[in-house]
């Protein structure tokens, strides 16, 4: 009878979280936007309450794969399976509850066959069933690396590490908007305590690997009432059998287990006294501790032109941290920070070759004084001298464009970088801009003279958000997210989604309780976002050479979504024909003569490229980004010409364009709608994708003085702003 009636309970429960998925399904493909997101996290929280559903959530989701790989044949079919295996990865990593070895087959078995999958579903299946396997050998593996790495708890044996910077653009957030955003995510850092940590793993582990002789309760007690340093003994010992447990897979099993039953008894015979002898349950809580958020305000603009300045005497990538990002080094100190704890041979050669290279260049002091663009302080001086950039370094940087090309071997050792720092961007298309700058400046210096790129793994991602209402934004302000999810769906139904959220929390509503859910929201999704989304989105970037009429001063920008270029004087008139009411009026406007040239190459579907020259009485133009993601094809440029009067605009496709203007007229250009990156006084604009300092041609002729690498069919030589999303794409 009591069967029956545990068999009801489980039924009902599975029931319930079968129509949870099911509405988790649907509202991917609602139009709704503000409820999007909820779905998934109320789901999260009603495992996390109830923690013996995780089994019965698991269950409910292998099923859902089952359905699925019935219709594999239907292509709508393919991106259904993406949040399924992200909730899957999800509920593992934070269950507490003992997972049969007849479900984790199950889940094997699916995910075996969506490898059939094309790209990039494929890929995301292969991924989770890597996670799961290695989590059926070692129970316990993906929670302690995990909180290791996120935490940064001190181990020998295991010694990734990861910081998170949220960077918030100020021309989007106001005063009242920041605050609140700050107390959402600056709240993970509460009650953080390295010790707990420390205890939490050990509990977590020894729990998960011994299931029913886990004496959860004695295990928990003892370790409060242990000194310190014992606890991290004993921590160091756990880390170390899931590590030797994972290298030796699933031969490896049996020794893992004896190793944590040896653990949990010299734990339980350390300290007895005082302590309950009745084990009364697990007391472990699964759910991974929020990691360490850092949110800045994007708002060094003083400190970007001093250092902008220097720059011709400082060659080294820590400068161009500093130049970048906010509150110094940002990347640079948190690279250098746990030297002490690193085990690459040659960190400490880090300090003493930037050195070398600031009295290398320290000499070099000459100014240029010729007539140049405004915003002059961020053109770039150039010398008449080559010097030679250091072939390994480049080398490390084509390894990052080979390893994310489908279908290709790994021909480099696994990467031995030990820390990895997640940088979130907060805004619309202009703080994109921003980080395609910095993301550039970068590459550039690494590519020269490589300190960063061997130490840390930099991941990107974006969080759209704008500065007024959702149903009057500017879709030009915002059409780099809606890129994002349109090519992945679940970003668009977490992230996108996010821009309600925050919105909200501009006019934060007086009611306690719904702030702190709101609250609660933002920051769940901010970390199911940061654990889940690592397949990045390659977003091409564009070179942009700014001159004005001395052509020996030249500005070199870069842009990711879009540049505008117009004649001032001739702002007024298209204002007046853009009004319905003066386009009734027989207004006319003479120009004498062309006012612009352009020279373009222009791309057609046939493939065939012609080159084109041409003089259109236009008065501005806009160049847009087309990436490839979207496009079915390759990345190109639209380019419209505005003239006078709106009806007689053109468009027109390519990837390289010229624009110079004529009777001593000048242009005002401004990249990724960003005012702050305007520039006047132009007479030439020269438009071409931006190519990777770390996979030119010259490159891999330096790394084989006899002839080029084999590997040149692996490289997209043309440099892309890699933001991660939950599908990616392949391109």
């Amino acid at each position: 009878m009591v069967d029956l009636a545990a068999d009801v309970c489980l039924s009902a429960v599975q029931s319930s979280l079968s129509d949870d998925v099911q509405t988790l399904l649907k509202e991917m493909n609602s139009r709704c936007t503000s409820q999007k997101g909820w779905s998934r996290w109320n789901l999260e929280k009603k495992v996390e309450v109830d923690p013996s559903s995780s089994v019965s959530l698991i269950r409910v989701l292998v099923k859902e794969l089952e359905k699925k790989l019935k219709k594999i044949h239907k292509t709508h079919q393919h991106m259904h399976v993406i949040p399924i295996l992200h909730t899957l990865y999800y509920v593992v990593i934070q269950s507490v509850t003992i997972i049969p070895t007849n479900l984790y087959q199950r889940v094997c078995e699916c995910l075996l066959k969506l490898l059939i999958l094309p790209l990039p579903y494929s890929a995301v299946a292969l991924s989770t069933l890597r996670s799961i396997r290695m989590e059926m050998t070692t129970p316990g593996s993906l929670y302690t690396r995990r909180v290791i790495a996120e935490q940064n708890l001190r181990s020998k044996h295991f010694t990734m590490q990861e910081k998170v910077f949220v960077l918030a653009d100020p021309a989007v957030f106001s005063a009242q908007l920041e605050a609140q955003v700050r107390a959402s995510l600056e709240a993970s850092s509460m009650f953080r305590d390295t010790v707990t940590m420390e205890r939490n793993v050990l509990v977590h582990v020894l729990h998960k690997g011994l299931g029913t002789d886990c004496q959860s309760s004695r295990l928990t007690q003892t370790l409060e009432v242990l000194e310190d340093k014992i606890v991290k003994t004993y921590f160091e010992e756990v880390v170390e059998a899931v590590e030797q447990s994972i290298r030796h897979g699933a031969g490896g099993s049996t020794a893992y287990v004896h190793k944590l039953q040896h653990i949990q008894r010299d734990v339980l015979t350390a300290d007895t006294d005082d302590l309950n002898k009745t084990d009364c349950g697990s007391v472990c809580s699964g759910t991974v501790s929020y990691p360490e958020i850092k949110f800045i305000m994007w708002t060094n603009e003083v400190d970007l032109c001093k250092y902008e300045r220097r720059r011709r005497h400082l060659n080294t990538c820590q400068c161009c941290i500093k130049c970048i990002f906010p509150e110094g080094n940002l990347l640079a100190n948190f690279t250098l920070r746990s030297r002490s704890n690193s085990t690459d041979k040659d960190e400490d050669d880090m300090g003493n070759s930037e050195d070398g290279e600031v009295r290398r260049h320290r000499g070099d002091s000459s100014t240029d004084d010729t007539k140049r663009p405004r915003n002059s302080s961020l053109a770039i001086s150039r010398r008449n001298a080559y010097r030679k950039g250091n072939s390994a370094g480049r080398l490390n940087l084509m390894t990052e464009n080979i390893d994310a090309c489908p279908g290709s071997s790994p021909v480099f050792m696994e990467d031995c970088r030990r820390r990895t720092a997640r940088v979130v961007v907060m805004g619309d298309n202009r703080v994109l801009g921003r980080l395609t700058k910095a993301y550039h400046s970068i590459r550039a210096r690494e590519s020269k003279h490589l300190t960063l790129t061997k130490r840390l793994n930099l991941q990107l991602y974006y969080i759209p958000v704008t500065d007024v209402e959702p149903p009057l934004s500017s879709p030009d302000r915002l059409s780099l997210s809606s890129l994002l999810g349109r090519t992945d769906p679940w970003y668009n139904s977490n992230i996108n989604s996010l821009r309600a959220a925050i919105a909200m929390q501009n006019g934060q509503c007086s009611n306690h309780s719904e702030s702190a859910e709101q609250n609660h929201f933002l920051l769940d999704t901010l970390c199911y976002y940061l654990r889940c989304g690592t397949k990045p989105v390659n977003l091409p970037l564009y070179s942009v050479k700014v001159s004005s009429c001395d052509v020996t001063s030249v500005v070199e920008e870069v842009f990711v979504s879009q540049l505008e270029a117009d004649i001032p004087e001739f702002r007024h008139l298209r204002e007046r024909f853009s009004k319905p009411s003066t386009r009734r009026k027989n207004l006319t406007v003479v120009v004498y003569g062309g006012v612009i040239t352009v020279k373009y190459t222009e791309t057609s579907l046939s493939k065939r490229k012609v080159v084109r020259g041409e003089a259109p009485m236009s008065c501005g133009v806009v160049v847009t980004s087309e990436p490839a993601a979207t496009t079915a094809g390759e990345d190109y440029l639209t380019v419209r010409f505005d003239r006078m009067n709106p009806g007689g605009n053109t468009k027109i496709k390519t990837q390289n364009i010229s624009i110079r203007t004529m009777e001593h007229r000048s242009l005002s250009v401004c990249l990724d709608k960003d005012s702050r990156r305007t520039y006047t006084d132009v007479q030439k604009v020269e438009i071409s994708p931006c190519l990777d300092p770390g996979c030119s041609i010259r490159s891999m002729f330096t790394i084989s003085s006899e002839r080029p690498l084999p590997l040149s069919k692996y490289l997209n030589k043309v440099l892309s702003l890699p933001i991660n999303t939950f599908t990616g794409v392949t391109l």
